[in-house]
Order: structure tokens, then C-alpha cells, then sequence
């Protein structure tokens, strides 16, 4: 690719930009779908028999269409974890990735010959090999101290926000033909819902290159004993609630996560049916909300962290994000939305950054690595139930309906939060914990 070999020296000493650039791109690919998701109700494949698929059907696939990629990371993203363990975090996140950009390139080919079956299966696959988030945030626990974990985990969502902010937009541009660019040009006629998607898959593979290259080896003592438990988020999800250390953070986290997954499910729908969003304007508001979030988490998130402890941090930003959403219920015009954009990256930012800033420090001493395992499962988990009610929730309803349930479930992770978290097992870890331990899923 080009990469001198002092590039690759930079690299090794400073495995954290890496992963940044990792987690960026990765995060890019995704982004540029968002956009995209809308368009699956009123066109193809979903509108292939208009007599058959109501707008409310639709929904609803789409609700079964966006679960089955979080239900198959639950169960695959262990097992990726403990494979990152035995043979490392760099080659486990390039298999993954490999897996995303072929997924990528089968949903195109069923949007194309409007197959909803291989549709799914293609989601299906990039869930399975999708545990790349999990293995780059236990990269980020193996280089991390308890004094800088906070703002180490607040750049990788940096990495999120800027992905998000390219994304979208790229997304809204690749599936709008006959669009005018800025005056520029117009993009061609044949651009469509699966545009975004043969690209996507072009940077996934171009990511997996980069992690071959670019990418560190983190993890300094390998695990190469014992058998790979393929049953592992099952029993993850057990140990983590179990667990005084970990069940009210987890709790937290599942709350969080669900009522987030209630909001972005279907937010492109939301803002297409109440605001007549085009792809094109759906991809430029997520482009903003990328930047501010890029903001918050690269630069609040660790001013923030100076001040305040993750657990006292996130007595107020879940709070904070629950209300924020009610605002965006009640909003009748577009300014409402732009607007409050800012008040929701800062308060998303620091409830993403601390939850999993917490859940690590709450880990035993060295086990940073099957904490992360562990929060990706229940994130994952959480996200399963969500994506399928909202599509009934919004189906039967209307598209903002989720927006309420949102607010509802964030808020209830708040007084969760609040009322029963204790942090004298974090403080004990802060205490104990070893630097570069490894991890064991």
C-alpha cells in the first residue's frame, strides 16, 4: 500500500493511533448505510409486490432485518474474543473485517435481485464476523492505564463520530442519482439503495489491508490453553450479572443500549415521514451529528474526565440523554433538530465513553479483555429485543412512537444507575489492577 517504513515504526510505537484509524474506517463503512435503511420500505426489495408489502410490513422486516445482525454478533463476538486471546487482536480483527466487506458486497447483490433471504444472510455473516468493536476495545484496555482509560476509550469514539460524519453523508450521496453535488456534478443515473453498499464493502476491505499492515500487535501474553466455549455469551451474560462488580454497569449498559437502539433504528424513518428528509438531507444531519459527537468524545469527554470520575459522570448524562430525546419527540419543525444536536453528542458521548470506561475498571484485576467481551454481548443483546418491538412499535403506530419508548428505557438505565451502583469495586480495581495484563474471554 505504499507505507514507508518509518510510517510502520510510528505505528508500533503508537498502537493507539491504529486502532483509530482502524475503528475509523470500520466505523465509515457503517456510517455510509444509515442513509440507506429508509430507502428499503419504499423501494425495492421491499415494495416488490406493492399489493402484498404494506408500509407497515416493511417496517416491521426491516425491524427483523436490522435484529438479526446484533443477535449474531451476541453469540460470534465471544468467540472472536477468545480467539483474540490465543492468536492475537491484529489477525482476529482482519479475519472479522473481511467478513463485514464480503457481507457488505451479498447485501448489495440482494438488493440488486431483490432477495430478502440472502438479505439476511448476508447480515447474518457480518454479525457473525462483527466482533471487530469488542477486539479493538480490548486492544485499547491492553495500552490503557486506569489514569488515561477514560480518555483512551473517549478517542476511539472520536474514531465513531468522525466515521459518522463522512458516512452518512457518502451514504445520502451514493443513493441519490440525479443529485446535484454542491453544483459540481450530478451523480449518475444508476446510483441506488446498493451503491452505498458495494463501497462499504471496498473500505472494509481496505481496512483489513491497513490492520494487516498498520496495525501492532497489542497483546503482549497470549492464552494457549483451554478450549474455545462456543456457549460463551450465554454464559457471559450469566457472569456478568452475577457479578457485584459488574451487574449494575451491565445493567446500565442494557438500558442504555436498548433505548439508543430504539432512537436509531428507525431515526431515518422518523425524519423522512415527519420532516420529508430525502436520503441526500438524512445523510447530511448525520454527517453533523458526527461531527459533534467526533467533538465530545475527542475533546469533553477527556476535559471532562480531569474532573469527574466515569460513575459520577454518568449520574447526569443518562439524564441528560433521555431528555434530549423527549425534545426530539416534540419537535414540529427542522430547527428543533439541528439545534439540539450539540446538547445530544456531549450527553451521548460521555454516557458511551464512561459506560465502557467503567465496565473495564469494574473488571477483576487482568481481566479487562473478558469484561469488554462480556459489555459487547449485553450491548448486543440489548439491541435484539429493541430493533425487532420498534418495528411493530412503529408500524402500528407511528415512526415516532420509538422516540418515546427511547426516552423511557434511558432513563429507567438512569434510575438503575443511580439508586443502586456502589463504587467500592471500582475503586478496588484502580487500586490492584496490572498494566498489560492479558485478557481472557
Amino acid at each position: 500500500m505504499g507505507i514507508s517504513l518509518s510510517a510502520k515504526a510510528a505505528s508500533r510505537r503508537s498502537p493507539l493511533l491504529a486502532v483509530f484509524i482502524t475503528v475509523f474506517i470500520d466505523l465509515l463503512g457503517f456510517g455510509i448505510l444509515i442513509p440507506v435503511f429508509p430507502l428499503l420500505i419504499s423501494d425495492s426489495p421491499f415494495r416488490v409486490t406493492p399489493h402484498t408489502w404494506t408500509f407497515s410490513q416493511g417496517l416491521i422486516m426491516l425491524g427483523w432485518l436490522q435484529a438479526i445482525y446484533p443477535l449474531c454478533i451476541f453469540l460470534a463476538a465471544p468467540v472472536l474474543g477468545q480467539l483474540s486471546d490465543r492468536l492475537g487482536r491484529r489477525p482476529v480483527l482482519a479475519m472479522s473485517i473481511f467478513g463485514t466487506s464480503v457481507g457488505y458486497v451479498l447485501f448489495a447483490i440482494g438488493i440488486v435481485t431483490k432477495n430478502i433471504p440472502l438479505m439476511f444472510a448476508a447480515r447474518a455473516l457480518d454479525g457473525i464476523t462483527g466482533g471487530n468493536l469488542a477486539v479493538a476495545q480490548a486492544a485499547i484496555g491492553d495500552i490503557s492505564t486506569n489514569e488515561n482509560r477514560a480518555k483512551n476509550f473517549g478517542l476511539l469514539g472520536a474514531a465513531f463520530g468522525m466515521g459518522f460524519v463522512i458516512g452518512p453523508y457518502l451514504g445520502g450521496r451514493l443513493s441519490s442519482p440525479n443529485t446535484s453535488f454542491y453544483g459540481l456534478f450530478h451523480t449518475p443515473s444508476w446510483f441506488g439503495a446498493s451503491t452505498p453498499f458495494w463501497f462499504a464493502a471496498i473500505l472494509a476491505m481496505l481496512n483489513c489491508l491497513l490492520i494487516i499492515t498498520l496495525l501492532p500487535e497489542t497483546l503482549k501474553e497470549k492464552i494457549h490453553s483451554g478450549r474455545i466455549q462456543f456457549g460463551k455469551s450465554i454464559s457471559n451474560v450469566v457472569a456478568g450479572f452475577t457479578s457485584p462488580r459488574l451487574r449494575i454497569p451491565l445493567a446500565t449498559a442494557f438500558f442504555f443500549n436498548g433505548g439508543f437502539t430504539f432512537f436509531t433504528t428507525f431515526f431515518g424513518v422518523y425524519l423522512r415521514n415527519k420532516f420529508n428528509f430525502s436520503p441526500g438531507q438524512t445523510g447530511d444531519y448525520f454527517a453533523l451529528v458526527g461531527i459533534f459527537i467526533a467533538l465530545s468524545q475527542g475533546v469533553v469527554v477527556g476535559l471532562v474526565a480531569k474532573k469527574l470520575v466515569d460513575y459520577k459522570v454518568l449520574r447526569f448524562s443518562l439524564f441528560g440523554n433521555a431528555a434530549v430525546l423527549a425534545i426530539y419527540f416534540l419537535a414540529t419543525t427542522k430547527t428543533p433538530l439541528y439545534l439540539t444536536v450539540p446538547i445530544f453528542t456531549v450527553f451521548n458521548g460521555l454516557t458511551m465513553a464512561n459506560i465502557t470506561s467503567l465496565v473495564s475498571r469494574s473488571a477483576e484485576p487482568g481481566r479487562q479483555g473478558e469484561a469488554m467481551g462480556i459489555y459487547s454481548s449485553v450491548q448486543s443483546l440489548a439491541s435484539v429485543p429493541a430493533s425487532i418491538l420498534v418495528g411493530y412499535i412503529a408500524g402500528s403506530i407511528t415512526s415516532n412512537t420509538p422516540l418515546v419508548v427511547a426516552c423511557l428505557t434511558i432513563f429507567t438505565g438512569g434510575l438503575v444507575f443511580i439508586g443502586l451502583f456502589r463504587p467500592r469495586y471500582v475503586t478496588d480495581t484502580v487500586a490492584a489492577a496490572p498494566q498489560g495484563a492479558p485478557a481472557a474471554h
